[in-house]
């Protein structure tokens, strides 16, 4: 069976904002901005992986678009904890080289799946 990319790369990204939340509480003592990025972080996999069951194409499209809107909030997050200094830019570059592979390859699912909704329907 063929690798799902995205579920992979989603999953593996969602494991590093978990260990990024626990940096965060145990070494930072940032319990806020922590939690948000947490919480938007693991819920693009999250919803890539509800995708996979969606009723029907719109649906599919849907669920990929709130991915979409849950990594573009996931990059605020790790721009701000950047530039107050919650993280160092090591960490920083790793997280945005990440969602911003994430954020094309679901936008590429996206616009690939809207034209091919719109075949049927013509």
């Amino acid at each position: 069976m063929k690798e799902n990319i995205i579920k992979t790369k989603s999953f593996k990204f969602a494991l590093k904002v978990v260990e990024i939340y626990k940096f965060l509480i145990e070494n930072k003592k940032e319990y806020v901005l922590s939690k948000q990025i947490l919480r938007s972080g693991t819920s693009i996999g999250a919803m890539i992986y509800e995708s996979e069951h969606a009723e029907s194409k719109q649906d599919f499209i849907h669920k990929l678009a709130i991915a979409q809107k849950e990594a573009n909030e996931t990059k605020y997050w790790i721009e701000l904890l950047s530039q107050s200094q919650f993280i160092n830019r090591a960490i920083y570059d790793g997280l945005v080289t990440d969602i911003e592979e994430i954020q094309k390859i679901i936008s590429s699912s996206i616009i690939t799946s809207k034209k091919s909704l719109e075949k049927y329907r013509l």
